[in-house]
């Protein structure tokens, strides 16, 4: 509107009409109109100004106030910050179990997430008397750190800050059949030193592969002592049990307020929104799920989910994670033994009221939905659980072993092992076998783990299907000495997942997608080898998929070699048909299959990889091949490894020594990539 008054005031008149008589250069109108516009003009100028001033002002001071934990720290008078590096919520327990212990100590703890905090501001540790940081961290893919640590790996990578001043100590949680056992908390530990931090106590290393939580209980089990050592405090002696969480049930209750199984936003299963990831899961249909083996005494699955109108991106090597439900009639057996009413709406609330972690899964909901969404209730407990809840045995004799279970003696760590690991107890089976064993439920809900997504190598490619996510997986079910079926939570319920239900609902899976380093070649025309034996065939599915697209758009594309391998040819050769197709078409150049219980003695794919040793050191050295291993990390990977050792030996006249640094450097350059799991 100003600008049409403006155009219309100054637009001059015509030069031909002849002037009547003299008037004055600006009528009273002209002024009125032209102080009008000049006063709008100012203020939106200065209003603009105003709002330019306020808002990086505001945007600058939020995230001083949440990111500090320093200034946490001296809020709520903590001398011990204890982060976690963590991908499927050990690191985080173990965590919280540090903090928790911290007060028997002499410190005061508080658990963080350094992606939740300013990592830099880690030298300002000093400004505390008598501080310390512990660091948990996991070891997540080929030596990577966790997602949640990425931004702290970065930060001591490119910092030189000096933290003169800073105690800490390090646990590192990792798996002995990788490669990379325990890169993270190795290079924490070196790092921190490096930077002037002063190390109070060795680094721990765990292994998953072994007995982890033995690993931790004995690190701690020293670890303490040299706190209490260096700082000049005394354990307080006090083992009694300490609460971490108050239960609140609420009188006034509004059922549309109580969450149902969702991981973050309420109602999130109800309106789905993009961006989808591990808070906000999509809930994605299933439209395929079919056996995959003829015969034998296992199931084997192909799973397709639709994921049309989600915006989900993938490629080929991607993860899927989906979020798994507990067995029904576990939930209902522990609320028997119980009694209790596992549809009362209740909410477990942190006593400390500075805690980011408001809740230990999300408030307020049912035990029942708590149960069946949120606590992993079919693995064996950890010792923490056990000595928690030895407090609730009325039989002094079963108190003294769950206690002794939770203890770092040689007694005790061999009584957990042969008692609930080897026997693979799981919380309802402690709770049966000990009748005089009677917690509330509230406080073992606080106890228990978080129920992990379960993450699967993704069996087809985004380009080819990109509207299509599929899952190659086996069903774990096993006796245990104890004389019980156990099953594994994700696949049972990914088995029973029928595409449509009797009330003609369709099937649904929350479930989100975790980027890979497992990728294709660059160039096409790269050759490529694949070694999957059972269902680590599923990201080359995927891989076959895409580089017979690759091929009907007229692309170069190189030797496309699989190695799969299997117990028989009429029991368990997966994808046989689509397999037998892609060879048919050209697009799989060579395929080799190991069945290990056709014949005599048995035959894996390591076996045929030696077979054909000269081809496939011509593939490695002169023609720039990529090798992917994906399936068993404990003994496929680890022999097929030592395969490619004897191949550069035998073939190409390296001594053991230049054929391990050899392999090595592909791993390196990107050419040499594994997908496993132990």
């Amino acid at each position: 509107d100003v600008e049409m008054c403006l155009l219309l005031e100054l637009s001059p008149e015509g030069p031909d009409v002849a002037p009547v008589e003299e008037e004055p250069l600006f009528t009273n109108l002209d002024i009125f109109l032209f102080s009008l516009i000049v006063g709008l003009l100012v203020y939106w100028f200065l209003s603009r100004k105003k709002s330019e001033e306020t808002i990086p002002e505001f945007k600058r001071v939020t995230p001083q106030r949440e990111t500090s934990f320093i200034e946490k720290m001296k809020k709520t008078n903590r001398n011990m910050v204890v982060f976690y590096g963590s991908q499927t919520g050990t690191a985080e327990e173990f965590c919280g179990r540090l903090a928790k212990d911290a007060q028997r100590y002499g410190m005061r703890g508080m658990s963080a997430d350094p992606e939740e905090y300013d990592m830099s501001e880690l030298p300002r540790l000093a400004e505390i008397d008598n501080s310390l940081a512990v660091f948990c961290m996991a070891t997540y893919g080929e030596g990577d750190p966790t997602d949640n640590a990425q931004d702290f790996y970065d930060w001591m990578q490119e910092n030189g800050e000096d933290l003169k001043g800073v105690n800490f100590a390090v646990f590192g949680l990792g798996n002995k059949t990788y490669e990379h056992f325990n890169a993270m908390g190795k290079y924490t530990d070196k790092r921190l030193e490096e930077l002037g931090g002063k190390r109070i106590y060795d680094l721990g290393m765990g292994d998953d592969d072994g007995n982890l939580e033995e690993d931790f209980v004995s690190w701690k089990e020293q670890f303490w002592p040299a706190v209490c050592e260096h700082f000049g405090v005394e354990a307080t002696g006090d083992d009694t049990s300490i609460r971490q969480y108050e239960l609140v049930v609420p009188t006034d209750i509004n059922m549309n307020k109580v969450y149902t199984g969702e991981m973050g936003r309420l109602k999130s299963f109800e309106t789905q929104k993009p961006p989808f990831d591990a808070k906000n899961p999509y809930l994605a249909t299933v439209a395929v799920n079919r056996q995959l083996n003829q015969a034998g005494d296992r199931h084997l699955m192909h799973l397709e989910l639709d994921i049309s109108g989600s915006k989900i991106r993938y490629d080929s090597g991607d993860h899927v994670a989906v979020y798994p439900v507990n067995d029904v009639s576990i939930v209902n057996r522990i609320g028997q033994i119980l009694d209790a009413d596992l549809d009362t709406v209740i909410s477990l609330n942190n006593l400390d009221e500075e805690s980011n972690k408001k809740h230990p899964f999300p408030c307020p909901t049912t035990y029942r939905t708590a149960l069946t969404h949120y606590l992993d209730i079919t693995n064996p407990p950890r010792t923490n659980v056990l000595f928690e809840l030895a407090q609730y045995a009325t039989d002094p004799k079963d108190q003294d072993t769950l206690r002794k279970m939770a203890s770092a003696s040689p007694e005790g760590k061999g009584l957990y092992q042969s008692w609930v690991l080897d026997a693979q107890r799981n919380i309802l089976a402690v709770l049966e076998d000990m009748p005089s064993l009677h917690p509330t439920i509230d406080h073992l809900c606080e106890l228990l783990p978080r129920l992990q997504a379960r993450y699967y190598s993704i069996a087809s490619s985004g380009k080819v299907y990109p509207t299509m996510v599929s899952i190659c997986a086996v069903v774990v079910e096993f006796q245990t000495s104890t004389g019980r079926t156990f099953k594994g939570v994700a696949t049972n319920w990914l088995k029973n997942k029928v595409v449509v239900t009797d009330n003609g609902h369709k099937a649904t899976v929350p479930m989100y997608v975790r980027k890979s380093q497992f990728r294709l070649p660059f160039k096409a025309s790269n050759p490529v080898v694949m070694i999957g034996p059972g269902t680590g065939i599923a990201p080359f599915m995927g891989f076959l998929q895409e580089r017979g697209w690759m091929k009907e758009q007229g692309k170069d594309v190189g030797e496309t070699i699989l190695y799969f391998g299997c117990r028989r040819r009429n029991e368990d050769f997966l994808y046989q048909q689509e397999l037998e197709e892609f060879e048919k078409a050209g697009v799989l150049t060579q395929l080799n299959v190991a069945f290990s219980r056709d014949q005599e003695g048995k035959v894996y794919v390591q076996h045929l990889l030696k077979k054909n040793k000269e081809h496939l050191w011509k593939l490695i050295h002169t023609d720039n091949a990529h090798i992917y291993i994906c399936g068993d990390a404990r003994n496929m990977a680890r022999d097929v490894q030592n395969t490619f050792y004897d191949i550069a030996e035998e073939v190409g006249g390296l001594t053991h020594t230049q054929a391990v640094a050899y392999i090595k450097k592909l791993m390196t350059k990107g050419r040499y990539s594994l997908d496993v799991w132990s």
